[in-house]
Protein backbone atom coordinates (compact mmCIF):
# COMPACT_ATOMS: atom_id res chain seq x y z
CA UNK A 1 0.00 0.00 0.00
CA UNK A 2 1.49 3.33 -0.98
CA UNK A 3 1.76 6.20 1.63
CA UNK A 4 -0.83 8.36 2.67
CA UNK A 5 -1.12 11.53 0.62
CA UNK A 6 -2.48 13.50 3.51
CA UNK A 7 -4.45 15.75 1.34
CA UNK A 8 -6.46 13.23 0.44
CA UNK A 9 -7.11 12.45 4.39
CA UNK A 10 -8.09 15.72 5.04
CA UNK A 11 -11.02 15.81 2.40
CA UNK A 12 -12.02 12.67 3.10
CA UNK A 13 -12.21 14.39 6.92
CA UNK A 14 -14.48 17.27 5.32
CA UNK A 15 -16.61 14.33 3.59
CA UNK A 16 -17.35 12.81 6.68
CA UNK A 17 -17.99 16.15 8.82
CA UNK A 18 -20.53 17.43 5.94
CA UNK A 19 -21.82 13.87 4.64
CA UNK A 20 -21.20 15.77 1.25
CA UNK A 21 -19.00 16.47 -1.38
CA UNK A 22 -20.62 20.15 -1.89
CA UNK A 23 -20.38 20.62 1.78
CA UNK A 24 -16.90 19.24 1.80
CA UNK A 25 -16.17 21.16 -1.39
CA UNK A 26 -17.45 24.90 0.35
CA UNK A 27 -15.37 24.31 3.63
CA UNK A 28 -12.03 23.56 2.11
CA UNK A 29 -12.53 26.07 -1.12
CA UNK A 30 -12.47 23.49 -3.26
CA UNK A 31 -14.48 22.36 -5.92
CA UNK A 32 -17.09 19.51 -5.79
CA UNK A 33 -15.37 17.16 -9.02
CA UNK A 34 -12.14 17.72 -7.06
CA UNK A 35 -13.54 16.67 -4.18
CA UNK A 36 -14.80 13.54 -5.40
CA UNK A 37 -11.76 12.72 -7.56
CA UNK A 38 -9.16 13.05 -4.56
CA UNK A 39 -11.92 10.60 -2.94
CA UNK A 40 -11.29 8.12 -5.73
CA UNK A 41 -7.80 8.22 -5.73
CA UNK A 42 -7.73 7.71 -1.73
CA UNK A 43 -10.30 4.57 -2.09
CA UNK A 44 -7.79 3.34 -4.94
CA UNK A 45 -4.51 3.83 -2.50
CA UNK A 46 -6.50 2.23 0.13
CA UNK A 47 -8.00 -0.68 -1.68
CA UNK A 48 -11.23 0.23 -0.34
CA UNK A 49 -14.54 1.93 -0.20
CA UNK A 50 -14.63 4.55 2.14
CA UNK A 51 -18.16 6.06 0.97
CA UNK A 52 -21.23 4.32 0.24
CA UNK A 53 -22.47 7.21 -2.34
CA UNK A 54 -26.22 8.04 -3.66
CA UNK A 55 -27.83 10.76 -5.64
CA UNK A 56 -29.20 12.70 -2.77
CA UNK A 57 -26.34 11.84 0.46
CA UNK A 58 -22.84 10.69 1.23
CA UNK A 59 -22.14 8.21 4.01
CA UNK A 60 -19.38 6.45 5.18
CA UNK A 61 -18.87 2.77 5.05
CA UNK A 62 -17.38 0.30 7.24
CA UNK A 63 -13.75 1.08 6.20
CA UNK A 64 -14.33 4.61 6.49
CA UNK A 65 -15.80 4.94 9.73
CA UNK A 66 -13.07 3.16 10.77
CA UNK A 67 -10.37 5.46 8.79
CA UNK A 68 -12.30 8.50 10.77
CA UNK A 69 -12.07 6.43 14.25
CA UNK A 70 -8.24 5.79 13.86
CA UNK A 71 -6.84 8.51 11.76
CA UNK A 72 -8.61 11.26 12.60
CA UNK A 73 -6.78 12.16 16.13
CA UNK A 74 -3.83 11.75 14.60
CA UNK A 75 -4.28 14.13 11.82
CA UNK A 76 -5.35 16.24 14.78
CA UNK A 77 -1.90 15.57 16.13
CA UNK A 78 -0.13 16.38 12.91
CA UNK A 79 -2.29 20.52 12.92
CA UNK A 80 -1.15 20.91 16.41
CA UNK A 81 2.72 20.29 15.60
CA UNK A 82 2.38 22.61 13.19
CA UNK A 83 0.28 25.20 15.48
CA UNK A 84 2.58 24.77 18.07
CA UNK A 85 5.68 25.57 16.32
CA UNK A 86 3.76 28.93 14.79
CA UNK A 87 3.49 29.52 18.74
CA UNK A 88 7.28 29.81 19.53
CA UNK A 89 7.43 32.74 16.99
CA UNK A 90 5.05 34.62 19.49
CA UNK A 91 2.27 34.88 16.87
CA UNK A 92 -1.10 32.46 17.46
CA UNK A 93 -2.38 31.06 14.34
CA UNK A 94 -4.49 27.91 13.06
CA UNK A 95 -7.76 27.37 12.95
CA UNK A 96 -10.08 26.78 15.60
CA UNK A 97 -13.31 24.65 15.09
CA UNK A 98 -16.20 24.62 17.55
CA UNK A 99 -19.10 22.53 17.76
CA UNK A 100 -22.16 24.74 19.32
CA UNK A 101 -26.06 24.71 19.74
CA UNK A 102 -27.19 27.21 17.70
CA UNK A 103 -28.15 29.33 20.69
CA UNK A 104 -25.31 29.18 22.09
CA UNK A 105 -23.48 30.67 18.95
CA UNK A 106 -25.92 33.24 18.78
CA UNK A 107 -26.27 34.24 22.47
CA UNK A 108 -23.14 33.79 24.43
CA UNK A 109 -20.26 32.79 21.78
CA UNK A 110 -20.75 35.93 19.11
CA UNK A 111 -19.51 38.72 21.42
CA UNK A 112 -16.45 37.17 22.45
CA UNK A 113 -15.31 35.60 19.25
CA UNK A 114 -14.95 39.21 17.94
CA UNK A 115 -13.21 40.28 20.53
CA UNK A 116 -10.37 37.35 20.23
CA UNK A 117 -9.92 37.64 16.75
CA UNK A 118 -8.94 41.26 17.22
CA UNK A 119 -6.42 40.05 19.72
CA UNK A 120 -5.21 37.44 17.60
CA UNK A 121 -5.82 37.91 13.31
CA UNK A 122 -4.09 35.18 12.56
CA UNK A 123 -6.29 32.59 13.55
CA UNK A 124 -9.16 31.27 11.51
CA UNK A 125 -12.28 30.41 13.78
CA UNK A 126 -15.13 28.24 12.56
CA UNK A 127 -18.16 27.86 14.28
CA UNK A 128 -20.17 24.87 13.46
CA UNK A 129 -24.06 25.00 15.00
CA UNK A 130 -25.18 21.73 15.57
CA UNK A 131 -27.55 21.08 18.14
CA UNK A 132 -27.36 17.22 18.16
CA UNK A 133 -24.30 15.95 20.61
CA UNK A 134 -21.28 15.27 18.41
CA UNK A 135 -17.98 13.46 19.04
CA UNK A 136 -15.86 16.43 19.33
CA UNK A 137 -12.21 14.25 18.92
CA UNK A 138 -13.66 11.70 16.45
CA UNK A 139 -15.30 14.52 14.11
CA UNK A 140 -11.86 17.00 14.27
CA UNK A 141 -13.04 19.02 16.76
CA UNK A 142 -10.81 21.45 19.11
CA UNK A 143 -14.05 22.21 21.51
CA UNK A 144 -17.79 22.04 21.80
CA UNK A 145 -20.15 23.78 23.70
CA UNK A 146 -23.26 22.12 25.70
CA UNK A 147 -24.94 23.12 28.65
CA UNK A 148 -23.51 21.96 32.11
CA UNK A 149 -25.46 18.78 32.70
CA UNK A 150 -24.70 17.32 29.58
CA UNK A 151 -21.11 16.87 29.21
CA UNK A 152 -18.96 14.53 28.73
CA UNK A 153 -17.14 13.16 31.83
CA UNK A 154 -13.69 12.80 31.03
CA UNK A 155 -13.93 16.44 29.61
CA UNK A 156 -12.47 20.00 30.90
CA UNK A 157 -14.93 22.40 31.18
CA UNK A 158 -14.77 26.31 31.40
CA UNK A 159 -18.75 27.61 32.10
CA UNK A 160 -19.56 30.11 29.55
CA UNK A 161 -21.63 33.04 31.35
CA UNK A 162 -24.89 33.10 33.68
CA UNK A 163 -27.00 30.20 34.15
CA UNK A 164 -30.34 30.39 31.54
CA UNK A 165 -33.57 30.13 32.18
CA UNK A 166 -36.21 29.28 29.88
CA UNK A 167 -39.67 31.31 30.20
CA UNK A 168 -43.00 30.81 28.50
CA UNK A 169 -44.10 34.43 26.51
CA UNK A 170 -46.87 35.08 24.69
CA UNK A 171 -47.66 38.59 22.62
CA UNK A 172 -50.69 41.17 24.36
CA UNK A 173 -52.50 40.56 21.18
CA UNK A 174 -53.08 36.33 21.37
CA UNK A 175 -53.55 37.12 25.95
CA UNK A 176 -55.81 39.09 25.11
CA UNK A 177 -58.06 36.74 22.71
CA UNK A 178 -56.91 33.59 25.11
CA UNK A 179 -56.54 32.57 28.33
CA UNK A 180 -53.85 33.62 30.61
CA UNK A 181 -52.45 30.32 32.24
CA UNK A 182 -52.12 30.00 35.58
CA UNK A 183 -50.94 26.20 35.75
CA UNK A 184 -48.48 24.70 33.22
CA UNK A 185 -51.20 21.96 32.20
CA UNK A 186 -53.67 24.60 30.73
CA UNK A 187 -50.94 25.03 28.11
CA UNK A 188 -51.69 21.77 26.88
CA UNK A 189 -54.97 23.31 25.87
CA UNK A 190 -53.50 26.52 24.42
CA UNK A 191 -51.86 27.33 21.10
CA UNK A 192 -47.77 26.82 21.78
CA UNK A 193 -45.06 27.13 19.11
CA UNK A 194 -43.63 23.90 19.51
CA UNK A 195 -40.24 23.13 18.45
CA UNK A 196 -38.29 19.62 17.20
CA UNK A 197 -34.41 19.16 18.16
CA UNK A 198 -32.58 18.31 14.68
CA UNK A 199 -32.53 14.53 15.94
CA UNK A 200 -36.22 14.35 15.15
CA UNK A 201 -36.93 14.14 19.48
CA UNK A 202 -39.89 16.87 20.72
CA UNK A 203 -38.23 19.94 22.83
CA UNK A 204 -40.57 19.53 25.77
CA UNK A 205 -41.66 22.26 28.10
CA UNK A 206 -40.01 21.82 31.85
CA UNK A 207 -41.45 23.48 34.84
CA UNK A 208 -41.13 23.68 38.16
CA UNK A 209 -42.14 25.31 41.85
CA UNK A 210 -41.88 25.02 45.15
CA UNK A 211 -45.12 24.06 47.37
CA UNK A 212 -44.25 24.01 50.88
CA UNK A 213 -41.56 21.40 51.77
CA UNK A 214 -41.79 19.52 48.07
CA UNK A 215 -41.02 20.48 44.51
CA UNK A 216 -43.81 19.88 41.98
CA UNK A 217 -42.08 19.29 38.82
CA UNK A 218 -43.80 19.01 35.10
CA UNK A 219 -42.61 18.19 31.80
CA UNK A 220 -45.13 18.81 28.86
CA UNK A 221 -44.99 18.04 25.24
CA UNK A 222 -47.62 20.34 24.14
CA UNK A 223 -49.66 21.30 21.87
CA UNK A 224 -50.03 23.79 18.80
CA UNK A 225 -50.20 23.98 14.89
CA UNK A 226 -47.06 25.55 14.35
CA UNK A 227 -43.95 23.18 14.25
CA UNK A 228 -40.06 24.91 14.32
CA UNK A 229 -36.91 24.00 14.85
CA UNK A 230 -35.13 27.12 15.72
CA UNK A 231 -35.54 28.64 19.14
CA UNK A 232 -35.38 32.52 17.29
CA UNK A 233 -38.04 31.49 15.08
CA UNK A 234 -40.08 30.16 17.81
CA UNK A 235 -39.41 33.80 19.18
CA UNK A 236 -40.39 35.88 16.08
CA UNK A 237 -43.65 33.63 15.93
CA UNK A 238 -45.02 34.55 19.33
CA UNK A 239 -44.13 38.15 18.28
CA UNK A 240 -46.38 37.93 15.61
CA UNK A 241 -48.76 36.25 18.42
CA UNK A 242 -48.95 32.68 16.95
CA UNK A 243 -48.75 30.72 20.04
CA UNK A 244 -47.00 30.83 23.62
CA UNK A 245 -43.46 29.86 23.15
CA UNK A 246 -40.83 28.96 25.59
CA UNK A 247 -37.54 30.39 25.34
CA UNK A 248 -34.83 31.90 26.71
CA UNK A 249 -35.03 34.88 29.32
CA UNK A 250 -32.46 36.65 27.77
CA UNK A 251 -33.14 36.39 24.29
CA UNK A 252 -36.65 37.48 25.46
CA UNK A 253 -35.46 40.28 27.71
CA UNK A 254 -35.71 43.22 25.47
CA UNK A 255 -38.95 42.47 23.85
CA UNK A 256 -40.71 42.23 27.47
CA UNK A 257 -39.05 45.19 28.73
CA UNK A 258 -40.67 46.76 25.14
CA UNK A 259 -43.99 45.22 26.14
CA UNK A 260 -44.14 43.65 22.89
CA UNK A 261 -44.18 40.47 24.79
CA UNK A 262 -45.40 38.87 28.45
CA UNK A 263 -44.24 36.14 30.36
CA UNK A 264 -46.61 34.23 32.16
CA UNK A 265 -45.79 31.24 34.79
CA UNK A 266 -42.92 33.12 36.13
CA UNK A 267 -43.38 31.12 39.24
CA UNK A 268 -42.79 27.82 37.32
CA UNK A 269 -39.38 28.78 35.41
CA UNK A 270 -36.63 28.71 37.69
CA UNK A 271 -33.26 29.45 36.52
CA UNK A 272 -31.72 26.60 35.23
CA UNK A 273 -27.96 25.89 33.93
CA UNK A 274 -25.26 27.15 31.96
CA UNK A 275 -23.13 26.39 28.68
CA UNK A 276 -20.04 25.32 29.13
CA UNK A 277 -16.66 25.09 27.00
CA UNK A 278 -15.53 21.50 27.04
CA UNK A 279 -12.16 20.23 25.23
CA UNK A 280 -10.30 16.98 25.81
CA UNK A 281 -7.44 18.19 28.10
CA UNK A 282 -4.77 20.63 27.80
CA UNK A 283 -2.23 18.04 26.66
CA UNK A 284 -4.47 17.76 23.26
CA UNK A 285 -5.56 21.52 23.05
CA UNK A 286 -3.97 23.93 20.20
CA UNK A 287 -2.37 27.04 20.78
CA UNK A 288 -5.50 28.73 19.81
CA UNK A 289 -8.07 26.76 22.04
CA UNK A 290 -5.86 27.71 25.23
CA UNK A 291 -5.66 31.50 24.23
CA UNK A 292 -9.24 31.18 23.77
CA UNK A 293 -9.76 29.33 27.11
CA UNK A 294 -7.87 32.04 29.02
CA UNK A 295 -9.59 34.80 27.13
CA UNK A 296 -13.12 33.09 28.50
CA UNK A 297 -11.55 33.20 32.19
CA UNK A 298 -10.53 36.78 32.19
CA UNK A 299 -13.62 38.38 30.18
CA UNK A 300 -16.55 35.55 30.79
CA UNK A 301 -19.42 36.01 28.41
CA UNK A 302 -22.50 38.46 29.90
CA UNK A 303 -25.87 39.01 28.45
Amino acid sequence: MADPDFQHLRIFFAVAEARSFRGAALSLGLSPSAVSQAMRRLEQELGVALLARSTRSVALSAAGEQLLAQAGPALQSIKQAYADLGELSGEIGGTLRLSVPRSAARLVLAPIVARFLAAHPAVHFELHTQDVMVDIVAQGFDAGVRFTERLPLDMVAVPLGEAQRFIVVAAPALLARSAVPTHPRELLQAPCVRQRFASGAMFRWEFERANGQTMEQLTLDVGGALMVDDQSVALAAALEGAGFAYVYECAAREHLAAGRLMQVLGDWCPAGTGFSLYYPGRSQSSPALRAFVAMLKVHPPSH
